[in-house]
């Protein structure tokens, strides 16, 4: 009998939502665990994963035809190339961050924009901080600017909503320039990247980790941004250049950064990242919800569904490009 492996811990998934799997697949054995041990006596069998698995258990999955991960990133095939060779369909929780990333996202955004890190500090310190000239000349205003959004999927295409809410322009760069988006004004292609950044006053990375993305924006990209240009990353830290960004937020070649995701995480102590005033950091959580797994399990019953009866996935990674 084939084996449906779910490698979560068990407390994630509820026994409503585990009879609704079993419901779909009733000719399938269920095992439920987060063993390595475990995961390695059943391995071989095992024709549909669900959850998480040791990277090094995997290659030893030799009926697997489907692994759904409970994670949108799939950069980690990119350390582990024998996994990738393997003739499986891989899929993603792609979509199940759109939300509090989005507002993540934005949080940096009005965070800079309104002055709060200082008021903040300010507040700390018990001290009533309302310097009107420094407020009107180091504030700024969402509404007319340009955001440049590095990356469209399920995440960029809710960010782009909420900065035409906000009346901002939107430029949106991704691999494939020809598909558009709502909300979305102009699509370039990576290609176009220094042409376009002198245009922004927000550029926003949601882009994934892959080879082409890697130190995307290094030196020559902060060159070209505007002095008063602020960067926010919520995509993957090894897009950014971190030594070169260092270097154009203490030159004052963009005027700040909001940043969830590191090069090297945790974000080393020595890091001159966190004493800069001009930028504000979150310790990689910006995905974290209570409603992660609840959204995460209706894409898994979709696809499971959409296995049964040989449909087509949602969310299919394309095993060499990472994403």
């Amino acid at each position: 009998m084939s084996i449906f492996l779910i490698g979560l811990v068990k407390n994630q998934l509820s026994s409503k939502q585990i009879a609704a799997l079993k419901a779909l697949a009733p000719n399938m054995e269920f095992v439920y665990t987060n063993d390595k041990e475990e995961i390695a006596k059943v391995i071989a069998d095992v024709e549909i994963v669900a959850g998480y698995i040791p990277r090094d258990l995997t290659t030893k999955a030799t009926s697997l035809r489907w692994y759904q991960q409970w994670g949108a990133g799939a950069d980690w095939l990119g350390k582990h190339p024998e996994v990738a060779a393997m003739d499986f369909t891989l899929t993603s929780a792609s979509g199940v961050h759109a939300v509090p990333i989005s507002e993540h996202i934005f949080a940096f955004l009005l965070g800079h924009a309104r002055l709060f890190r200082p008021a903040l500090e300010a507040q700390m310190r018990g001290e009533w901080a309302s310097n009107e000239a420094e407020i009107k000349q180091h504030s700024v205003e969402l509404a007319h600017s340009t955001m440049l959004l590095i990356g469209v999927g399920a995440i960029g295409e809710r960010t782009a909503k909420i900065a035409a809410a906000h009346e901002m322009e939107v430029i949106g760069l991704r691999r494939d320039p020809s598909i558009g988006c709502p909300h979305i004004e102009r699509m370039v292609s990576s290609t176009e990247l220094l042409t376009v950044l002198p245009e922004a006053d927000f550029v926003v990375i949601t882009a994934p980790l892959t080879a082409e993305t890697k130190h995307m924006f290094n030196a020559d990209a902060f060159a070209a941004m505007k002095s008063s240009a602020y960067i926010v990353n919520i995509g993957r830290g090894g897009i950014i250049d971190e030594q070169a960004l260092v270097s154009a937020l203490q030159n004052g070649s963009i005027s700040g950064a909001g940043l969830d995701v590191f090069e090297q995480e945790p974000l080393p102590a020595d890091s001159p990242l966190w004493s800069m005033q001009n930028v504000m950091i979150t310790a990689h959580y910006s995905g974290l919800t209570p409603n992660y797994d609840s959204r995460a399990f209706e894409i898994l019953l979709d696809n499971l569904r959409r296995y049964q009866s040989n449909q087509p996935l949602r969310n299919v990674v394309d095993k060499e490009l990472g994403y």
